[in-house]
Formats: structure tokens, sequence, C-alpha cells
């Protein structure tokens, strides 16, 4: 009761635990693109780097443990954005996604796509690699590399679940490697898909991977796509053509917590996000852009 006789509800202890289950997911990579008139197109980005402790992690790794956090205490989370497609009108790779942050737990922006002659981006899933060349590296348990470049056909960006497909001789591109399905929201998701490779004239444009991942463009027909919002997926390569199109740019992360019902989130100002009703037991609360804390009582 406060000094006006009115009965109030008393703030949670600092100090109590509680268990808080993650899908952190980072920034996919943006495409790269290729200077008008030429004839090869660029590699697909790779997709932001995905961490999680619910039904599976990204990279193939073992599934992470919850976290043992204390009620009345911030804690920073940060959604990384997606990186640019590379730029029209010239041959440039494609911007690296940023980091996605919950407490102690970070996720590795996506490697952009390779230009023709550009060399292996690496990220949370690596861009696709440069003609003849590797595609980049992925994380170690957040992301897959992606696939190498081959003229005319260009290579699919790294997923959280699977490498980027090569690009071919024969004049494909590449499909990005596939995301990582998660059933933290308390239905079957998947996030982190790579970006699509490029290719030129009327072959066949690389798939983004499922997940969110662009798809590749060609010279007279379909432009690259962009990653999906929310999702880390990697932007779709560009293609060699005069019409001032850019990569695709990659996909912004997001942050999706859990913990149990009897409790509530606060999420502080410069993020998005809401909380779910109680469900199964829990809420989960989805955080889709912005730097900020989240405390719980």
């Amino acid at each position: 009761m406060n000094i006006l006789g009115i009965l109030t509800q008393p703030s949670a202890p600092a100090g109590v635990p509680i268990s808080v289950d993650y899908l952190v997911v980072a920034g996919g990579g943006g495409g790269g693109n290729s200077a008008p008139f030429g004839t090869t197109a660029s590699s697909g980005g790779g997709a932001g780097g995905l961490r999680s402790t619910v039904t599976a992690t990204g990279g193939g790794g073992s599934l992470e443990s919850a976290l043992t956090l204390v009620l009345s205490t911030n804690y920073t989370v940060t959604v990384g954005a997606g990186g640019a497609g590379g730029a029209a009108g010239t041959s440039s790779n494609g911007a690296n996604g940023s980091n996605s942050i919950f407490s102690t737990i970070t996720s590795t922006g996506g490697g952009g796509g390779a230009e023709p002659n550009g060399g292996s981006p690496s990220g949370g899933s690596g861009g696709g690699g440069g003609e003849n060349v590797a595609g980049g590296s992925g994380t170690a348990n957040q992301g897959f590399a992606g696939g190498t470049g081959r003229d005319p056909g260009m290579a699919g960006g790294g997923g959280a679940g699977a490498v980027g497909s090569d690009g071919n001789t024969g004049g494909n591109g590449g499909s990005g490697g596939n995301g990582v399905a998660t059933s933290i929201t308390g239905s079957s998701v998947t996030y982190g898909g790579g970006g699509g490779g490029g290719t030129y004239s009327l072959y066949v444009v690389g798939s983004g991977g499922s997940g969110g991942g662009g798809n590749g463009g060609k010279p007279g027909g379909s432009a690259p796509t962009n990653g999906t919002v929310n999702t880390g997926g990697g932007g779709g390569g560009g293609d060699a053509t005069d019409t001032g199109r850019t990569g695709g740019n990659g996909g912004s992360g997001v942050v999706i917590l859990r913990y149990a019902d009897t409790r509530t989130i606060t999420i502080g100002a410069g993020l998005t996000g809401t909380e779910s009703a109680a469900s199964g037991g829990y809420k989960r609360a989805t955080i889709t852009a912005g730097t900020g804390n989240v405390s719980w009582a």
C-alpha cells in the first residue's frame, strides 16, 4: 500500500532466476552485382548466422542451451540489418549483414555475394564466391559456406542449414543454401536461406534457399530479389544488365524469446517488438528491429 492508501502490485524482486529460450538470427548478406554489358553475373549473399535453443540451430551444430537470467535486470537486444546489394552500374560485392545480439549471444551477419572478380566473403553463412573462387566460409554453429562461382552461372550463398550450390559453366545460377526450421513460436518457421546466384542471357537463375533467400537475376528477365525481412535471408546475385539494377538486399534478422507464461517482458525504447498471449505454458516476444534493452517481471 502506498502513502495514499491505494493498493499496489509489488515489483518482482531482482535476482530471481528466469529461463529464456532464444532464436537469434543476424541480417543476411546482399547479393553481388556486375558491370553493365558483361557476360558474367554475380553470386548470392549468405544468410545471417542463426543460433537457437529450440528444434535446431545453424551450421549443423548442437542445439544451444537456454539462458538463465534474473528478473528486473536489463539485457541488450540488437536486431541486425540486411546488407545492401552490390551497387548499380558497377561490379561490386554485396555488403555483409549486421550482427544480431541477445545478452551474451551474438549471431554473425551473412557474407555478401561476390561480383565476378570478387573473393569469397565470409559471415554467419558465407556469400557465394567469385568466378572459379570458392564461396566464403560460414561461422561454426551458425551457418554454412557459399558455393563456387562459374562463368556464366554464379553461386548461391550459404544458408543456416546447407551449403550454397556452385554455379554452372553451362549457364545456370547456383541455388542458395536452405535455412533451418524452428518451432520457438509454437509453429514451425524456417529462417536463414541463402541468396541464389545470378546468370546471363536465357539461362536459369539460382533460386533462394528456403527461409527467405532471394532469387538471382538475369538480363532481359527477372531482377534479383531481396532476402525476406526478419528471416536473415541472403539477397539474390545480380546480372550483367544495362538497366541500373542492383544486387538483392539481404533480409533483416530477428530475435525471438520464449519464457514461462507467468512472466511478462518489458521491451525497451529503441526496439520494435510484441509479446504473445500465453500458449502451451509459454509467452514469446518477437523483436523485429532496433537496439535497446529487455527485462522481465
